[in-house]
């Protein structure tokens, strides 16, 4: 349960990695934004359906979400019923964070209601102004217009969830794929650390630069 709960996290970060990349495109400018989105849909053809890249993406990102929460239940259960009583040194004994729990679980959850929202407006545009599927450039500077400032809120919030869970998420993985080791805990930890403020600079410098205008 917890080398699948690992392996599936590790997946989610190598997505969010390329997600983040891809954003980034952004300051290239609408054309070659644009032009990035649609060699996603394009990649393959003709050998491969349309989409066809997007599609195993989408199933394995929807795949690695479920396997994630559910195994997260699970194994939260059975250590629920394992030591119904806390004590006071568990955290401690481990390298976590007292909070680590708590962060986890509402921050997972944060995130889950996030990914839902971005969909309904970057995927589907179904809340997004610009409904040209093509125009991706478009649709991204639409989202964090300043006059819909509580949806950039809303992103930042968002990302600052993902930073702590992947903080604590990377260093749980490699402790559990590769075996706890005291004398690398505060290097993975480091490490754990380093990655996940690059990942969150990476998305907030998006929003933030469309806000502020230096996007437009």
């Amino acid at each position: 349960m917890k080398i699948a709960m690992a392996v599936s996290g590790v997946l989610m970060v190598l997505f969010i990695v390329a997600h983040m990349a891809g954003n980034l495109h952004i300051f290239e400018g609408r054309e070659e934004m644009n032009a990035y989105a649609a060699g996603l849909r394009s990649f393959g053809e003709p050998l491969l359906p349309h989409e066809s890249l997007l599609w195993v993406l989408r199933i394995g990102l929807v795949a690695s979400i479920v396997v994630h929460i559910w195994t997260a239940l699970v194994l939260t259960a059975r250590a629920h019923r394992a030591r119904p009583v806390k004590y006071a040194h568990r955290h401690k004994s481990r390298g976590e964070s007292p909070n680590a729990f708590y962060v986890m679980r509402w921050g997972g959850i944060v995130i889950v209601l996030f990914v839902v929202w971005h969909l309904l407006d970057l995927t589907w545009r179904t809340v997004n102004p610009v409904k040209d599927i093509h125009d991706a450039y478009g649709a991204v500077v639409a989202t964090f217009d300043p006059s819909r400032w509580p949806v950039t809120v809303f992103y930042l919030l968002a990302l600052v969830a993902l930073g702590f869970h992947l903080r604590h998420g990377i260093w749980s993985a490699v402790q559990t794929i590769a075996g706890p080791d005291t004398k690398w805990r505060k290097r993975t930890q480091a490490i754990a650390l380093a990655v996940a403020v690059v990942i969150v600079v990476g998305f907030a410098v998006v929003p933030l630069s469309v806000t502020f205008g230096l996007v437009e």
